[in-house]
């Protein structure tokens, strides 16, 4: 019988009492190559912005020959693998427990990689939030942590093959082979975002069937730190509905720690391994972050990923360092290297400064108090609601 329990540290200080360690499962780094379809996707859904994007788009095509590719562009979160290896665990000794992180950028699993060089480092999981895609309209991130070090070369190698051609059967095979590595953990990651926008109802139904194929190969359905309150009660009664296990997932992108972590009383991730697969219990703790209102958090998340460091190293420093996009012969380089004179066109620069001024007080107040919703954290995530 799968065992979960959650507990909030805005009601409870002591929560962390009685745990030997803290796990932070699932956050991004620079390594991570995320979508910019969103933007589109944006432009379809809120029609004010549609004639800022059609104005660059528009640019783009005149003064550089470059058409805007939405799907073949991509942003970096701002973090370094050191830099968000040392929040996730500062957040987590702050609670005088000792800390374990598993970093999951998608596709790739370059941070652990570059951090296992790293001597307080050298313990961390290989893991990664793969992009498996399924039904055809859809694809699940699943977070596949601790792979085998001797074998996650060639593990990754059959996710990237998978991923260019997919099949529903063979993802099954795929998730079973995972299920026969003793210590690795695979975690379905904020299962009810409708993240393709293919509607709420196909979503749902594409879960309960992947669900059916495939819940004896998942370890955990994830309560994820950037989703809101409705969707992770839902996610709650979906584990209920399945009798499996649920475990944190804070999906950090910007510079905010992970609005939840695991507690434990493992000594290493691989005897949390054991303790989530073998023994079904998972602790929850949720963080004072994730009490704030959902849209200020979301709004806070887009503004790290716009600002700019100056203290970062070289690469990660401003947005458009960040953001990549093909050029004219089809090479995926930084805007930097795009800008005909250095600098964003005015339209650009005018939308961030506009997102910017969202963040800037009174506004930024402002929006947190109308966006405050107390009934929220009066259910929190049990079974009040009903």
């Amino acid at each position: 019988m799968a065992t979960s329990t959650i507990s909030y540290l805005w009601r409870d200080s002591r929560a962390a009492r009685g745990f030997r360690s803290g796990v932070s499962l699932h956050s991004h780094t620079n390594q991570s190559r995320e979508t910019l379809d969103f933007l589109a996707n944006f432009g379809n859904q809120f029609p004010v912005l549609r004639p800022i994007l059609f104005r660059v788009e528009r640019r783009s095509q005149d003064h550089h020959g470059v058409r805007v590719n939405y799907a073949a562009s991509y942003w970096t979160p701002p973090m370094t693998p050191k830099l968000a290896f040392d929040l996730e665990s500062s957040q987590i000794q702050s609670l005088d427990i000792s800390s374990m992180v598993s970093l999951s950028d998608h596709d790739t699993m370059n941070a652990p990689m570059l951090l296992r060089t790293v001597p307080s480092a050298r313990q961390i999981p290989i893991s990664v939030e793969w992009s498996a895609p399924y039904g055809g309209v859809q694809s699940f991130h699943l977070g596949i942590h601790n792979l085998p070090s001797a074998r996650a070369q060639e593990w990754m190698k059959t996710l990237a093959n998978f991923t260019e051609n997919p099949s529903d059967h063979q993802l099954t095979e795929i998730l079973a082979a995972l299920h026969q590595e003793p210590n690795v953990l695979v975690i379905f990651n904020h299962p009810l975002w409708d993240l393709y926008i293919i509607g709420r109802e196909r979503h749902a139904a594409l879960v309960d069937h992947f669900l059916q194929r495939n819940a004896r190969y998942l370890h955990a359905l994830e309560l994820n730190g950037l989703r809101d309150w409705h969707e992770n009660r839902a996610v709650r009664r979906l584990a209920e509905k399945w009798n499996m296990l649920l475990i944190s997932g804070g999906d950090r992108h910007g510079v905010e720690p992970n609005a939840n972590i695991n507690l434990t009383n493992a000594t290493c991730f691989t005897e949390f391994v054991h303790e989530i697969r073998n023994e079904k219990r998972s602790h929850v703790l949720f963080m004072p972050q994730y009490a704030e209102p959902w849209k200020h958090r979301i709004l806070q998340s887009t503004l790290d990923a716009i600002r700019n460091y100056p203290e970062f190293p070289q690469g990660s420093r401003t947005w458009d360092e960040r953001v990549y996009h093909p050029d004219a012969n089809g090479v995926v380089r930084p805007l930097t290297e795009l800008w005909a004179d250095g600098s964003a066109p005015g339209a650009m620069r005018w939308l961030i400064a506009l997102v910017q001024l969202l963040g800037k007080t009174p506004v930024s107040g402002g929006l947190r108090l109308a966006w405050n919703n107390p009934h929220q954290l009066q259910l929190a995530l049990g079974e009040q609601e009903g």
